[in-house]
């Protein structure tokens, strides 16, 4: 895609087999091989560094400033212009499998949000825990001001579903009506995902994409069918492509094989840097066809077993 997408890089950590630290399994970095450098290999203990802490709390956390905070790596993810990072939680149960990282870009070449939400238990609203908001100060003041109940606007819609919910164009109307998705290079795209955790609280993270950087190249949900044999095109949208459900109306994506069946059948989101290599999937194929090299396999969890993946592309 010719326009970096808002998130820069994504990482997923898994705890070793002792139990005693969280490791870096795998991660995409682009053209940020100092970070890379600098990732690959680390572990945490219990607490420690931003994967550590959300394994250790079993909740989606977030970092607004990297420069400022408790964040390990800070050095090398300034020096590759990355301003902010989300944790999000992976469950077996109560066992926590796995903490994704996403890193998204400054605010000098980019526009983009990332907010976290939250209802305790016994609340009926979701409120602004926190969020990333660049140089949109309006989005921002209005966001503070802001209250969702179960099934209003994106989160809501998102706490209500229990799925992915995704806004391929937003209507100026709302929460969009007087702030920067009016401008020119303004907001353009939304999306809410449900985090689990381990607290009992209901977590949302939405990210809002905007003309100039757009979240990723290409965002999926595919959904298992009633028949549980195939996952099912349910929905997304792409920047260099039109519609991607003529794309994929036809597509029965097997459970038995392929990367979305290996993510659900672990419970662990699934990285392929290089979708070139995948010569006999035809999803694979259709994005490298759109100019898009990796992906990022996120498997969702409908009670005990995975129902879906949330796939992200770049």
């Amino acid at each position: 895609m010719e326009r970096e997408p808002f998130i820069r890089a994504i990482e997923v950590w898994v705890p070793s087999a002792d139990g005693t630290t969280i490791d870096l399994q795998s991660g995409i970095y682009g053209e940020m091989d100092y970070f890379a450098s600098e990732s690959r290999g680390m572990q945490f203990r219990l607490g420690e560094g931003l994967p550590g802490r959300s394994w250790k709390e079993g909740r989606p956390i977030l970092i607004k400033d990297l420069a400022n905070s408790f964040f390990v790596r800070k050095e090398a993810a300034l020096s590759e212009g990355l301003s902010c990072a989300v944790a999000v939680p992976g469950f077996d149960g109560p066992r926590c499998v796995s903490v994704t990282l996403f890193f998204c870009g400054d605010d000098r070449f980019r526009l983009g949000a990332l907010e976290l939400w939250c209802a305790r238990q016994g609340e009926e609203e979701l409120c602004l825990v926190d969020g990333y908001f660049g140089h949109a100060r309006r989005f921002e003041a209005d966001a503070h001001t802001f209250r969702f109940h179960r099934g209003y606007g994106v989160p809501g819609k998102a706490w209500d579903q229990g799925q992915p919910v995704i806004l391929p164009k937003l209507s100026p109307e709302g929460r969009f009506q007087c702030n920067e998705a009016q401008e020119p290079t303004g907001f353009d795209r939304a999306m809410a995902v449900p985090c689990p955790s381990r607290d009992g609280a209901t977590w949302v993270l939405t990210l809002v994409s905007s003309r100039i950087s757009p979240v990723a190249g290409r965002v999926e949900h595919w959904r298992l069918d009633e028949s549980g044999a195939a996952f099912h095109f349910a929905a997304g949208y792409c920047e260099t492509e039109c519609d991607l459900t003529l794309i994929h109306a036809q597509a029965h994506v097997s459970t038995e094989e392929g990367p979305f069946a290996r993510a659900c059948r672990k419970g662990i989101p699934l990285v392929d840097e290089d979708l070139a290599t995948d010569v006999t999937d035809p999803i694979a194929q259709g994005a490298v066809a759109a100019g898009l090299k990796s992906m990022m396999v996120f498997p969702l969890r409908g009670g005990e077993h995975c129902d879906g993946v949330l796939v992200w592309y770049f």
